[in-house]
């Protein structure tokens, strides 16, 4: 990245996810082209030679969950009547997947290592600190070569762990039984899925900002929190943070030296 050229612009198109991608090197050139999700691809070409083309559907997956009708009100009457039994092992998975690599992250060296930075420069004994710093480390341990796996949320393993990682941590620290943090956790996720319904599946909007809201709810939960304070947590949340854009949650770029222009360029456009 430092030594080849790449250049990005926006595509002219109707669609909401729209990407190609073509790439020179040494008199050879490809390019690649997905529509609507991002595994998706519609084009490949080479050199001018179309290797693989297909018709861009306008159809939505069937197999995709209508999460149109969520709404707090439901989620909460959901989470605190459902038989735990139809959700307790994907919660299980979760708690027990993203608190290892959580774990993981605070202690190895990986990325930025934000969670262990938290931790050392605030101290462990605030469960606020605590709970953003396990989350953080979690992320710090995915984005940066850790392989171990992580129950997502959104599509987003990021996402995943920001919606659990912070309401376990409270969860322990407040010593609830096993049902609350799993009455908790549905909320956290519900609420994270109902947010990111109207901001699509992959969008520039940064997914912690939902799953963060989401996890505060299930934190409102847990400090006894009814539906109208679980509603305004979720308020509060998004009016605090709303607008970030996602930077990738990669490590920082290392501070470049004068660019050197290499044989071979990137050109990337996407929408």
């Amino acid at each position: 990245m430092e030594n080849t050229r790449i250049t990005v612009s926006a595509a002219q198109s109707d669609y909401v996810l729209d990407i190609t991608i073509t790439a020179f090197g040494e008199g050879t050139w490809a390019k690649v082209r997905a529509v609507h999700e991002h595994t998706n691809l519609v084009l490949m070409e080479k050199d001018g030679k179309i290797l693989m083309e297909k018709p861009i559907s306008e159809e939505i997956e069937s197999d995709i969950p209508d999460y149109s009708l969520l709404n707090v009100k439901d989620i909460d009457d959901f989470a605190c009547t459902c038989r735990l039994e139809d959700v307790k092992d994907i919660l299980d998975r979760q708690i027990e997947y993203n608190t290892a690599i959580s774990e993981e992250g605070l202690k190895n060296d990986y990325g930025a290592n934000i969670g262990k930075t938290l931790l050392k420069a605030y101290g462990d004994r605030d469960v606020k600190i605590r709970a953003k710093a396990c989350a953080a480390a979690g992320s710090d341990a995915r984005m940066n070569g850790c392989e171990l796996p992580v129950v997502i949320n959104s599509g987003s393993g990021n996402q995943g762990m920001t919606a659990s990682i912070p309401v376990i941590v409270y969860a322990r620290e407040l010593g609830v039984s096993r049902e609350e943090m799993y009455r908790a956790l549905l909320i956290s996720n519900l609420v994270t899925l109902h947010e990111k319904q109207g901001i699509g599946r992959l969008s520039a909007y940064c997914g912690a900002v939902s799953a963060g809201a989401g996890a505060g709810a299930g934190i409102a939960y847990l400090n006894g929190g009814d539906y109208k304070t679980i509603a305004h947590t979720i308020v509060n949340a998004l009016a605090i943070t709303s607008g970030i854009v996602c930077d990738g949650a990669k490590r920082p770029a290392r501070p470049r030296s004068p660019r050197r222009w290499m044989p071979g360029s990137w050109d990337m456009r996407c929408m």
